[in-house]
């Protein structure tokens, strides 16, 4: 379970990111310094400036007097700034580094959660989350720690020099317009949330529709749904539209409320201040010096309202990024979890009960063993379960009921870093990375020299392909692999696969989108890749599979039948009959009589 569980505020946040800020203490606690430091000199402003003026009221006028007061004025001011980018440039470091530690935690989270989640979210939504918390991550920590906190620092020390200097008046005036405005500001963007947080959540649901979208360009193409597609991201759009406007009408009125508040206390203060000089009690530097108090703090307090606004609104992005990181890991690591042992490679389901939902079993006792070295194929209709035993071979889930082993060993109780590297897959269904086809074949084992790289390509009969194209190895493959044709990313999943030299193999329908000279070619490649390496074969045609050690006939999630091809027609059952039927489609396609293929 996360230790990011729990109640989304902002000290739960400040307490949670403190031991990633606390790691670079040197940093934080010389910008704290260079931030009070910053801040003295602000309140060293006013000051200057009221010694200046009262010099300059003076009769006779001094000459020297001026002239300091006027440099002192020059390098309070210059203070100022220096101190307020130094300490950024100090803390930048630490903002960065804590947002970079913290977004690579969520993405090493979700690729540690289950298949299952996966499927249940969608991509585009996942993504804005991670990105606008990342940002959020930073922003919080600079708007909390320094500015936040020096704002109020600030009001705590212009406050004590009112009622050390003046009047009680000017220290209930001061407090009692603070009050009001952090009460005001409080209240009204406590009440704008709703609207900001229906917008980011629009936000979010106008990408998802976008990037479904545009994953599937060719489905809609091929239906012409254009249209169909922009109005569905028109309406995402609408939600985020009416719900910014309700945002920004909200801000304004905060923004109204603010400002009011602050003249009102100004006002209040210069009149205190005007009485002052008029009965003798203030000098005209007293008068100046309230006066650019109270100026220069009233910019920190709209500055402060803003920071209020933007925290709650980074804690909703954040929130986000927490609620990913406390999605609880479905499948994980036993302590003291130990790595797969491969002597054989022996695989066996034992008694194998798993369904993706309580409500529906996929796999009913399901019990066989592929020996070291042995060829196992499944076939069946469907929804019989096939795909799902690579699934689980690969523990993306744990089986309901029974057991998984490799060579004696429990998979549930080996790490699955160990278990997924010494499979290896080609899938149906082949995706790659918008990269080139070197980087792609190479995700197999990043390490390999190109040597092998090359050498895994010819082995798949991909490498004459490659070196045909302008670009060779370098060339992109683009989103997803589109800009090759479905056999083309099928042989660079089996050179993905064969430089990973897995001591397991899963084949599923791994020929499924070759030509028939081409599968029959790389069919042959297979057979001599699968020798001395336990294979498990997911097939559809069942030509494929006919030189299989045990072929395995899968029906509701029951083996129905077991043997070898040779006796499993001479049963003259269930894979008799799907036999039969696939070679009618063949010769049907071989005299021009084509029919619907027949799917085992």
């Amino acid at each position: 379970m996360s230790q990011f569980r729990g109640r989304i505020d902002t000290w739960s946040v400040i307490t949670r990111l403190w031991p990633e800020v606390w790691r670079y203490r040197g940093r934080v606690g010389l910008a704290l310094i260079l931030l009070v430091a910053g801040k003295l000199a602000t309140i060293g402003v006013p000051i200057v400036l009221k010694l200046l003026v009262d010099a300059l009221d003076l009769s006779p006028r001094p000459l020297l007097v001026p002239l300091a007061l006027l440099l002192a004025y020059g390098a309070f001011r210059m203070g100022m700034a220096a101190f307020q980018e130094l300490r950024q440039v100090v803390f930048a470091r630490v903002l960065a580094r804590t947002s970079r530690n913290v977004t690579l935690r969520t993405f090493e989270h979700l690729h540690r959660l289950s298949l299952r989640f996966h499927l249940d979210r969608r991509t585009g939504g996942v993504a804005r989350d991670v990105e606008r918390g990342m940002t959020a991550t930073s922003d919080l920590l600079d708007w909390t720690i320094y500015t936040i906190l020096p704002t109020l620092l600030e009001v705590v020390i212009v406050c004590a020099i009112l009622m050390s200097r003046f009047d009680v008046s000017f220290t209930l005036i001061t407090l009692a317009t603070l009050v009001a405005y952090i009460a005001f500001t409080f209240s009204v963007t406590e009440w704008r949330m709703r609207y900001y947080r229906a917008a980011k959540a629009a936000d979010t649901e106008a990408n998802e529709t976008a990037v479904d979208s545009l994953l599937n360009y060719e489905t809609v193409k091929y239906f012409g749904n254009e249209g169909h597609e922009f109005s569905r991201y028109d309406r995402s759009l609408i939600r985020y539209e009416e719900a910014t406007v309700k945002s920004m009408k909200t801000l304004a009125v905060l923004n109204v409320g603010q400002v009011t508040i602050v003249a009102v206390g100004l006002t209040l203060l210069l009149w205190r201040s005007a009485q002052g000089v008029i009965a003798g009690s203030m000098t005209i530097g007293d008068f100046v010096l309230v006066n650019a108090f109270l100026l220069q703090l009233s910019a920190p307090l709209n500055y402060l309202g803003m920071v209020y606004r933007e925290v709650k609104q980074g804690l909703i992005n954040i929130e986000r990024l927490f609620e990913l990181l406390g999605e609880a890991r479905e499948v994980e690591d036993p302590a003291g979890a130990l790595p797969l042992a491969v002597t054989g490679a022996e695989i066996v389901f034992d008694h194998v009960d798993f369904g993706y939902q309580p409500e529906r079993t996929i796999l009913h006792d399901l019990s066989f063993r592929v020996a070291p070295g042995q060829t196992v194929a499944v076939v069946g209709t469907t929804g019989a379960g096939k795909s799902t035993l690579a699934r689980l071979l690969f523990r993306f889930y744990d089986v309901n009921a029974g057991r998984i082993t490799i060579d004696g060993q429990d998979i549930r109780t080996v790490t699955q870093q160990s278990l997924r590297a010494a499979i290896g897959i080609v899938p149906q269904d082949t995706v790659l990375f918008n990269d080139t086809i070197y980087y792609n074949i190479a995700y197999g084992r990043p390490q390999a020299s190109r040597e092998e790289v090359i050498a895994a390509a010819r082995a798949a009969h991909i490498h004459d392909f490659i070196e045909s194209l302008p670009n060779g190895y370098e060339t992109n493959v683009g989103e997803r692999g589109l800009k090759l044709s479905g056999g083309e990313k099928q042989r660079v999943a089996i050179a993905r696969t064969l430089l990973k030299q897995p001591a397991i193999l899963i084949f599923d329908e791994a020929t499924s989108a070759l030509d028939t000279r081409t599968e029959k070619i790389i069919q042959r490649e297979l057979v001599e890749i699968a020798s001395g390496r336990s294979t498990l074969v997911i097939a559809h045609r069942l030509s494929t599979i006919v030189n299989a050690d045990l072929i395995l006939v899968l029906e509701q999630g029951r083996i129905v039948e077991r043997g070898t091809h040779a006796q499993l027609l001479a049963a003259g059952d269930r894979y008799a009959k799907l036999w039969a039927m696939q070679q009618r489609a063949v010769d049907a396609n071989a005299t021009g009589n084509a029919t619907e293929p027949v799917e085992a």
